[in-house]
């Protein structure tokens, strides 16, 4: 099977791409390295250092044989897309091709125009491209948990069934998105919801919890091909944030009270959801939503629990509570469904004391490379603009 992986070259795709390689599938990668591009328009890096795209691929052909089709371009360009399409000529299309930083689409009124112009417009060419020339193909679209918000009752995996006046009918699950970002991702959800139904496309819908982790079998096998992990504001995600902050003797960044609850997976998961979508693809006509994570835990619990993996290694952690930058509930009942990836077969890796000793060790060996700078936020939600320097 020919697997077309767009943004290939961040955080999931690149992780992804190796793993279905690994499999036996025939990889393309389509990136247009704007996540790098950010990373030096914001001043920030990755905690590990990553190879050009270009010598990455090259190192996983010298070590496996296996060889991965490059395409540099923006899926925003139409004529680029439907041509790199065409030479590729994919079976399943996985769409990681986006932005997908909350605080980045809320430093100013452009990162929000950004976020949404590149993440909506570039879904709907990829839609477009399906429906003009490869309607059999199957999208397998990154969403995200925070499209559901926290509401107050158990959030389904995508729809929803009622009743209203004593009427019965199945919906989609409402959204209540925390963020442009999260915005951009209800309207590609709607907008591929649409397309399966009038053009009759097949598309399954990943509404992924937060990734933690950065080893795979595949990015541990060589130096060039380890992923990027990020500890910034902007684009660093709770645990990892949490266990550069330990590595380096900063105090653990818990937003307000710490009560937000989430949902977690390990990028191990991560790319085995993406081939169990791939193997069994939805049918045509139809909209599949998997809700994509293994494991809940409030923001506070998960800052304990690198607290005490930190001190078994010796580390001096401390725990301290922030004012939060965002505009979010701090207490609430959040309980979601995630039965759909488990019945066709995903075997959860659940957080444990070994994976965090592993993280834990991890930043400790690339600690040299922190900019303490950027371990606090610097966006905020109530003051866009005014927070962050603009560059």
């Amino acid at each position: 099977m020919r697997v077309l992986v767009t943004g290939g070259d961040g955080y999931c795709g690149w992780a992804t791409a190796l793993y279905l390689s690994n499999r036996g599938y025939e990889v393309g990668i389509l990136d247009n390295l704007v996540r790098r591009h950010w990373d030096q328009q914001l001043g920030i890096e990755t905690l590990t250092p990553i190879a050009p795209i270009q010598q990455r691929i090259q190192r996983w052909r010298d070590l496996t044989g296996k060889s991965i089709d490059l395409f540099m371009g923006d899926i925003n360009n139409y004529s680029f897309l439907i041509n790199s399409l065409r030479e590729f000529q994919p079976d399943s299309i996985v769409h990681f091709g986006e932005q997908r930083s909350a605080p980045f689409s809320m430093i100013d009124r452009e990162h929000a125009v950004l976020t949404q112009s590149n993440n909506v417009m570039g879904n709907l060419n990829i839609l477009y491209a399906m429906r003009e020339e490869f309607p059999d193909a199957h999208l397998v679209k990154l969403g995200t948990m925070g499209e559901y918000g926290t509401p107050n009752i158990d959030i389904e995996e995508g729809y929803i069934t009622i009743e209203h006046n004593g009427r019965k009918d199945t919906v989609p699950y409402p959204k209540q998105p925390g963020s442009f970002y999260h915005l951009s991702k209800v309207h590609d959800s709607h907008n591929i919801h649409f397309a399966c139904k009038i053009w009759g496309l097949r598309a399954t819908d990943l509404n992924q919890g937060v990734v933690y982790g950065v080893l795979t079998e595949e990015t541990g096998m060589d130096e060039l091909l380890i992923n990027r992990l990020d500890y910034d504001g902007i684009f660093g995600t709770a645990l990892n944030r949490f266990c550069i902050q330990a590595a380096i003797n900063h105090p653990l960044t818990v937003y307000g009270k710490g009560g937000q609850t989430r949902a977690f997976l390990d990028i191990r998961d991560t790319v085995r959801c993406v081939e169990l979508a791939i193997a069994n693809p939805a049918e045509p006509g139809h909209f599949r939503v998997f809700n994509q994570f293994t494991e809940m835990f409030s923001v506070g619990d998960l800052a304990m629990m690198v607290k005490k993996a930190g001190v078994t290694l010796g580390l001096d952690v401390e725990i301290q509570n922030i004012e939060n930058p965002r505009v979010e509930l701090e207490d609430h009942y959040f309980n979601a469904k995630n039965t759909n990836l488990l019945d066709l077969g995903l075997q959860p890796h659940y957080l444990s004391d070994s994976l965090l000793d592993s993280l834990l060790n991890f930043a400790i060996k690339y600690k040299h490379r922190v900019d303490k700078n950027e371990i606090l936020p610097k966006v905020s939600w109530r003051n866009p603009g005014s927070v962050y320097a603009k560059s």
